[in-house]
């Protein structure tokens, strides 16, 4: 029989699918954000010897609904919505695509940089809706400024470089980072107080853990300097999502561009929506065609060399601590 890969969501780039079918493999796509029974149900119903996380939650009740499984790929790098403890007790690898779109998420971070100092997307919808705010629109430079990154993988490096032709500063706050990149505009900060109160923009890049749940907050936006931008391409969970309504409505910080959220999608009446200097889009950073060929590839490749036998590289393995004790 074919063995058979499920996916959490739309089908995969044409050349990762190509490669699946080339080996013999099935590849199943699905409703996108499918309800939690639904999906165990489709699991039990098909018993594939993989899944590909693509959206929505990959649970316990998912992970053990399948006797064939062997290995589940994540389609990029954030694997917080998969129970990976479950995975690992099953012995089940849980893979991530490390690197594979990094660029294309570090240039989303670049946009929504420009666009929450330029005011670009309210404006837009201002134009649309037939106003004309030459005279009152006021925007920003990012020439100049200083940029506080939390955390520091391929994401955070590659963002580091786009900055440098405006001559911003650039400040890392990442406990676990051996070492910095050497750039002439680049430094590290170890106090995570000291980068709120010393940064004009705030990016986030670091994965979501139970320590640094709402590592947002009141507090932190106080700490914040005034008019300041805080720019999440990581996590939706990493920001205490009221506070930062409060944050943006008084004014406390200038801006947020948000690509995640906490839940996703958020409600249609969530409070974001009635804010100017939000701009938000459907966590679609890694969402280019150079990067879902890259991580369909990789995905794929992944699962078939688990399916073989083959040591895949440590870092691509989110839960090999567990699979280990």
């Amino acid at each position: 029989m074919k063995r058979k890969i499920l996916l959490t969501g739309l089908a995969l780039a044409p050349e990762a699918m190509a490669h699946a079918a080339s080996q013999g493999v099935e590849v199943m796509p699905t409703t996108p954000y499918m309800p939690a029974d639904e999906m165990a149900a489709l699991i039990k119903a098909e018993q594939p010897d993989a899944i590909v996380v693509r959206t929505g939650k990959l649970t316990r009740e998912m992970i053990e609904a399948s006797a064939n499984l062997k290995v589940i790929a994540k389609h990029g790098v954030g694997f917080d919505t998969i129970d990976i403890k479950a995975a690992a007790e099953r012995g089940i690898p849980v893979t991530i695509a490390v690197g594979a779109n990094a660029q294309s998420v570090a240039e989303h971070a670049f946009a929504l940089m420009f666009s929450v100092a330029r005011q670009t997307a309210w404006l837009d919808a201002r134009v649309r809706a037939g106003h004309w705010d030459k005279a009152t629109a006021n925007g920003t430079e990012l020439f100049g400024k200083t940029l506080g990154l939390v955390g520091l993988g391929a994401i955070g490096g590659i963002l580091m470089d786009l900055v440098a032709p405006l001559r911003m500063a650039v400040k890392v706050y990442d406990p676990y980072l051996k070492e910095l990149p050497q750039r002439d505009n680049v430094s590290r900060e170890t106090d995570f107080d000291r980068l709120l109160e010393t940064c004009d923009i705030i990016s986030l890049h670091c994965p979501l853990t139970d320590a640094n749940r709402h590592l947002f907050s009141t507090e932190q936006f106080k700490r914040m300097r005034p008019g300041s931008l805080l720019i999440n391409t990581a996590r939706g969970e990493l920001i205490d999502t009221p506070a930062l309504v409060e944050a943006l409505k008084s004014g406390q910080i200038g801006g947020a561009g948000l690509d995640t959220f906490n839940p996703e999608p958020p409600p249609a009446d969530s409070p974001l929506w009635s804010l100017p200097n939000l701009v938000g889009t459907p966590h679609v950073g890694a969402n280019t065609t150079e990067s879902r060929d890259r991580v369909g590839m990789v995905a794929v490749q992944q699962i078939l060399d688990v399916w073989a036998g083959k040591a895949l590289d440590p870092r691509c393995i989110a839960n090999r601590q567990l699979l280990g004790s």
